[in-house]
């Protein structure tokens, strides 16, 4: 009786390659989805919807034209007209890229004839350093909340400071943009609020 015998049957070397090029081709997708696209728009399960509850109190010690700078809430943003609402800090630095940004969207018709109003949500701030930065750089905001915590702005949604919100006149959020305003995002959000009144 002769035992026949086998050889081990050899792998391709192609085999090893496959996970290789599964991986390089998802990296590729992932890449391409990362860095294309506007930034900016980041998907918001709140647009459409009701500005979540908000109760801020105002920043101590601001003043606007020798009076303090009122806070805001929810009767604010739906109290008839378009709100803008700003999410900055101190210690950001694209919020300080931004600034000039508001100081101008202060300056336009809209705001100034209260068409719509532009406010400010001071994110995880000592008041100290808010009303310096304010004080250093102008203050663009009729109304000026705190969220310390930041309690207010995980229920908002906010990724990252600065955020800028556009808030219908029946308090709706219509739009949401990530990351520091140019000339161009501004006044596309200021048409938008435009727009809902």
């Amino acid at each position: 009786m002769s035992q026949i015998e086998t050889a081990p049957r050899r792998r391709s070397p192609l085999l090893f390659l496959v996970p290789l090029m599964i991986f390089g081709a998802l990296a590729i997708i992932f890449g391409i989805g990362l860095f294309s696209g506007d930034t900016s728009k980041v998907p918001s399960a709140l647009i459409g919807r009701l500005a979540p509850a908000i109760t801020l109190a105002p920043l101590e010690g601001l003043q606007r034209d020798g009076q303090p700078v009122p806070a805001f809430g929810n009767a604010d943003l739906a109290g008839g007209r378009t709100t803008l609402v700003n999410v900055f800090a101190s210690w950001c630095a694209p919020c300080r890229v931004e600034h000039p940004v508001l100081m101008g969207l202060a300056e336009t018709d809209a705001v100034k004839q209260g068409k719509v109003a532009l406010v400010g949500m001071n994110y995880k701030d000592e008041a100290e350093n808010a009303r310096r930065f304010l004080g250093a750089l102008g203050n663009p905001f009729s109304a000026v909340g705190v969220d310390r915590a930041g309690r207010s702005a995980i229920e908002w949604g906010v990724y990252g400071v600065p955020e800028t919100f556009v808030i219908g006149p029946d308090g709706h959020i219509l739009e949401k943009h990530v990351g520091p305003l140019d000339q161009q995002a501004a006044a596309k959000l200021l048409q938008r609020a435009l727009k809902a009144r």
